[in-house]
C-alpha cells in the first residue's frame, strides 16, 4: 500500500465523497477508483460500501483500519517536521478540537502567537461537544482538544479554571442577593446546558446537599441564557460564556463557589508531534495558571 492510498481512504472517509477526495488530491474519478480497489484486494477486506441511495459508508473494519492509517499518515508527518526543524523551519498542521466557548476565545490568540512566528504552519479547525472531541481524539481526527473532565484515556494537561455563576431574570427572588446559595435553589427549574456543565453543576449540587432539579437540557449557551430571560428558569454558567447577555437576566456569585477545568487533550504525550507540541506550550504561556483576575467579572 502506497501513502497516497492511505491518504485517499482517510479523505474519502471525512468527506464522503469519491469526488471530493479525488479534487482535494488532485486525482480523477477513475484514478480513485482503480487505487481503492487496489487497496481492498492487497488487504483482501471490504473498506468502503457503495451504495447509489444511501452513498459512501465504511465498513466495520474499516473503521479499525481507518485510525491505524491515521495513526500512520501523523507519523509521516511527524517525520517531514523533524527534518524541517532541523532545517531550521516549522512545518505541518495541527489539526485541534475545540467546544464553542473555548474555540472563540482560546484559539484565535494561540494561533495569532503560533503563525506570527511560524507562518509556514497550518491549523484544521474541529468545533463540537466534549463528547465529540473526545471521539475524535480517540479517532485521530484531531491531534490535540481542549476538553473539560472527565478525560477518560486521554493524557492531559490543565489549562484553565474558569469560575461559575447563577444566571437568573430580573424579578427573581434572590435578585437583590449578591451571592445566591445553591441550597436556595431547590426549588428552581434549572436549565442545564451540555457543552461540559453536566459534571460541575451535578458535584456543586452534590457538595450543597440540594437537589438539582434539571427541567431543561440544551445543548447550546445562547438558548440557556434566552431561556432564562423568557423566566423558564434559572441556569448555571461559566465566566467565559457571560461576556453577552441577553436583556433582563442577571448574574450573581455562588455559595459554594464552583469553577470549570478547562484542559488541553491528546491521544498520547510521548507522541505528539513538533507542532502540537508547540500549539500545546503556546497555550499555557497564554492562558496557563490563574488568570481569574486578569478576566472581567460579569456584571448587570
Amino acid at each position: 500500500m502506497t501513502n497516497q492510498q492511505l491518504q485517499l481512504f482517510v479523505k474519502i472517509a471525512d468527506t464522503g465523497s469519491f469526488t471530493r477526495a479525488g479534487q482535494e488530491l488532485n486525482l480523477t474519478q477513475p484514478a480513485v477508483s482503480r487505487a481503492i480497489s487496489s487497496l481492498e484486494t492487497e488487504m483482501g477486506v471490504k473498506l468502503l460500501i457503495r451504495d447509489r441511495r444511501n452513498g459512501i459508508s465504511v465498513t466495520d473494519v474499516g473503521k479499525r483500519i481507518l485510525v491505524l492509517f491515521r495513526d500512520i499518515l501523523q507519523s509521516f508527518e511527524k517525520v517531514d517536521q523533524e527534518i524541517a526543524c532541523e532545517k531550521g523551519l516549522e512545518v505541518g498542521t495541527i489539526r485541534v478540537g475545540a467546544f464553542p466557548v473555548a474555540s472563540s476565545y482560546f484559539l484565535p490568540k494561540i494561533m495569532s502567537v503560533i503563525t506570527e512566528k511560524y507562518p509556514q504552519l497550518e491549523f484544521e479547525l474541529h468545533e463540537g461537544t466534549i463528547d465529540e472531541i473526545k471521539d475524535w481524539l480517540d479517532k485521530r481526527i484531531v491531534d490535540v482538544g481542549l476538553i473539560i473532565p472527565p478525560d477518560g484515556d486521554l493524557d492531559t494537561i490543565p489549562l484553565f479554571r474558569e469560575k461559575m455563576y447563577a444566571v437568573i431574570r430580573e424579578g427573581h427572588p434572590l435578585q437583590d442577593y449578591p451571592v445566591i446559595s445553591v441550597k436556595d435553589l431547590d426549588h428552581d427549574s434549572m436549565i442545564m446546558c451540555r457543552s461540559g456543565y453536566e459534571s460541575p453543576i451535578v458535584d456543586l449540587f452534590r457538595r450543597a446537599d440540594t437537589k438539582l432539579r434539571a427541567r431543561f437540557v440544551v445543548r447550546n449557551v445562547n438558548t440557556a441564557l434566552n431561556m432564562v430571560q423568557e423566566g423558564l428558569g434559572t441556569a448555571i454558567l461559566s465566566q467565559l460564556s457571560l461576556w453577552a447577555l441577553p436583556p433582563n437576566v442577571l448574574v450573581r456569585e455562588l455559595e459554594p463557589e464552583a469553577f470549570r477545568d478547562i484542559v488541553l487533550a491528546v491521544p498520547s504525550r510521548s507522541d505528539t508531534s513538533i507542532a502540537v507540541n508547540l500549539f500545546m506550550e503556546t497555550a499555557l504561556k497564554l492562558f496557563g495558571g490563574d488568570h481569574e483576575a486578569v478576566l472581567n467579572k460579569p456584571t448587570n
